[in-house]
């Protein structure tokens, strides 16, 4: 961020300022240029790499220097089921830039959670790897692990909370790694902190309502995700309310 910079003899009391004029022999360019000074550009910088909009330096700092996606999910308020999602990747000199539009999404019935526990309706606010995919139809193309289950494991039955069925939620599932062992399939019941604190925590399909704790998408936008995710970036999901990101 540095100006053009002017090299040459500074004017003195003691002599001429053009060291040129000393010597009868040296001749000026044509057209009358000038040899000295000589004026030299520096480059301007490069702008600084972008961050994620809307995140504070405390939830930057949970974002891993191997991570080079995120899948970004801003919340409308604490206790809104109503949020909105974008993915980003992280690009060596610029930093992180957007890979797909806005996506709409519904989240807990009840909102979000700081201390998220099992039964609340909200969904935990943080910063979670996504390791694992499934669900009941086939792989849609994405190179996450996929476990693929056409009976009761991702079979969602009944209504919502707004009495809109449920059916075909579990088609397409990405976990989120709160309270789970990584490297399991979604559906998988471990809850190293407890069974307590929930768990089962996913992206899925939506049933236009709020959920049990999930992240709910467009069906469109749910295989969208799974095809864009990739296990060599370490992916991870930030989520909350924005409020709390912006922390």
């Amino acid at each position: 961020m540095v100006a053009g910079l002017l090299l040459g003899t500074s004017c003195t009391a003691d002599g001429p300022a053009d060291p040129v004029a000393k010597s009868p022999s040296a001749k000026a360019p044509a057209g009358g240029a000038h040899p000295d000074p000589v004026e030299a550009t520096a480059a301007a910088p490069a702008a600084p790499p972008a961050e994620l909009p809307g995140l504070g330096p405390r939830t930057r700092a949970t974002i891993g220097p191997d991570t080079h996606q995120v899948v970004l999910v801003t919340g409308e308020g604490e206790d809104s089921n109503r949020s909105r999602v974008r993915l980003y990747e992280r690009h060596p000199e610029h930093g992180w830039r957007p890979v797909a539009d806005e996506w709409a999404a519904r989240n807990g019935h009840k909102g979000w959670a700081e201390r998220h526990v099992r039964g609340d309706l909200r969904t935990p606010i943080g910063t979670y790897r996504l390791t694992d995919a499934g669900g009941k139809l086939a792989n849609p193309g994405t190179a996450l692990p996929y476990d693929r289950n056409r009976g009761v494991l991702y079979t969602a039955r009944g209504t919502n909370f707004e009495d809109k069925p449920k059916a075909g939620a579990l088609d397409y599932v990405v976990a989120i790694n709160y309270n789970r062992v990584a490297g399991r399939p979604p559906y998988d019941f471990s809850r190293p902190m407890g069974a307590g604190r929930g768990g089962g925590i996913w992206f899925h399909v939506s049933h236009d309502g709020g959920t049990e704790g999930c992240v709910g998408l467009p069906r469109g936008r749910m295989k969208e995700l799974l095809r864009k995710l990739k296990p060599a970036a370490q992916p991870v999901t930030v989520m909350g309310p924005a409020e709390a990101l912006a922390r």
